[in-house]
């Protein structure tokens, strides 16, 4: 089983954690026995057939895997030009992409002995999913989120806690997901002896971008088999939003020696990626730099300090990006495009209207690319969207936006 389900990836890290000029290993002196240990575990956990047993197990009877490739056959038809279909990744138990991942470090967590997990979030879905499995294994769980995701992800915040979480308010910096990964950080040097840091996304120091991406590749392995159950082929393009980029990674690996496959990854262009910065486009507004404990793209000034960014999305909302989408960038094997709140918002109400879907505001910037490409693209060509996260988080930021008054509803 385990070579079976590596059979499909392309090519990892190389021996130093590095894609190309990208990713790395820079951590303190007292992490780095941890990181090694976590490394060994994971090594052994690929090839031991028990160990993806136990992650199909609960893949299959406590997430709901697989997940359903849906036709959005009015969308398709709406928009004209190509065939639309959706990775419904947000039907997953939790309600996005996240709990993939979050499976496969927490069993590796209890292989290890540790007792206490901890997590960064931005939109909470990544927290949410943690205090879930923490829950269901009975693991002490701390979840660490920047004040200004807590106050706009109000809904994720009280599921933590219902789940049993703590959650941390993180006040350094704008209050987001980048001071939120700074704060875990700083905890996981200071309880290294019972603690796991569960990372939600493609980032961070090696092992963890190319772990985090192993486990959420169950999205595009899927996609290949489900693809040719309903086309007799693989689609033309694929398209997933991009902040620290774990879904995309996940629908995007399996497919990488595809060369008639088209890779779109969507960052967030907030209010226009300019000089002004008030956008979470890194590839497209920044330069190579190190934060997290690897060298990636990043948002930052001449004189190398990380910008804060700007989007409308809390899970976007991150001035970096995973650095294996740095180097499938400059090797040109994927395509990375912004767009802006305006933009997503329009995307998020169409996908309402047509569909009866309400998505999360991470997909519906790869949902409004999506409106871009679609009707100038003929009626043969097949695009898939990675639908990642489902909307109940975002209502009220998404009514603030619209100028639509909660009150007045209740």
């Amino acid at each position: 089983m385990a070579n079976e389900f590596f059979n499909s990836f392309m090519t990892g890290p190389d021996e130093k954690g590095r894609f190309g000029d990208f990713g790395g290993r820079f951590v303190s002196e007292t992490l780095m026995p941890l990181i090694l240990r976590l490394e060994k575990e994971y090594e052994k956990a690929k090839d031991d057939d028990s160990f993806w047993a136990e992650m199909q197990d609960l893949w299959t009877h406590y997430v709901g895997r697989p997940s359903p490739l849906y036709h959005a056959e009015r969308l398709s038809q709406h928009l004209g030009g190509a065939k639309i279909y959706l990775k419904r990744d947000e039907l997953n138990h939790t309600g996005a992409h996240k709990i993939n991942n979050v499976l496969g470090q927490i069993i590796l967590a209890r292989r290890m002995g540790k007792t206490r997990i901890i997590a960064e979030t931005g939109a909470g879905q990544h927290g949410v999913a943690t205090a879930t499995v923490c829950a269901k294994f009975g693991l002490k769980c701390v979840v660490y989120m920047g004040a200004h995701d807590v106050k706009r992800q109000a809904p994720n915040v009280f599921r933590m806690r219902l789940l049993g979480a703590e959650v941390v308010p993180v006040t350094s910096g704008r209050g987001t997901l980048k001071d939120a990964m700074n704060d875990a950080l700083r905890d996981w040097v200071t309880n290294v002896n019972d603690t796991f840091y569960c990372i939600g996304t493609v980032a961070g120091p090696h092992p963890y971008p190319a772990m985090v991406r192993d486990f959420q590749s169950i999205i595009g392995k899927e996609v290949r088999e489900q693809m040719q159950a309903a086309e007799g082929r693989l689609p033309d393009t694929l398209i997933a939003a991009v902040g620290g980029g774990s879904n995309a990674m996940g629908l995007f690996y399996p497919f990488l020696d595809d060369k008639s496959v088209n890779i779109i990854g969507v960052e967030a262009g907030g209010k226009g990626v300019d000089e002004k910065m008030e956008h979470c486009s890194s590839l497209t507004g920044g330069r190579p730099g190190v934060l997290h404990g690897n060298r990636t793209y990043l948002l930052q000034d001449d004189d190398g300090q990380i910008l804060e960014g700007y989007s409308i999305s809390a899970g976007l909302d991150y001035p970096g990006i995973g650095p294996e989408h740095s180097w499938l960038h400059e090797i040109g094997r994927a395509k990375y495009v912004a767009i802006t709140d305006v933009e997503a918002l329009e995307a998020f109400q169409l996908s309402c209207s047509m569909e009866g879907i309400i998505p999360a505001l991470e997909p519906s910037h790869a949902l409004a690319h999506v409106m871009k490409i679609a009707p100038k693209l003929p009626s043969d060509h097949i695009i898939c969207m990675n639908m990642c996260g489902r909307g109940d988080k975002d209502i009220f930021t998404v009514a603030r936006a619209l100028g639509f008054d909660m009150s007045d509803a209740i």
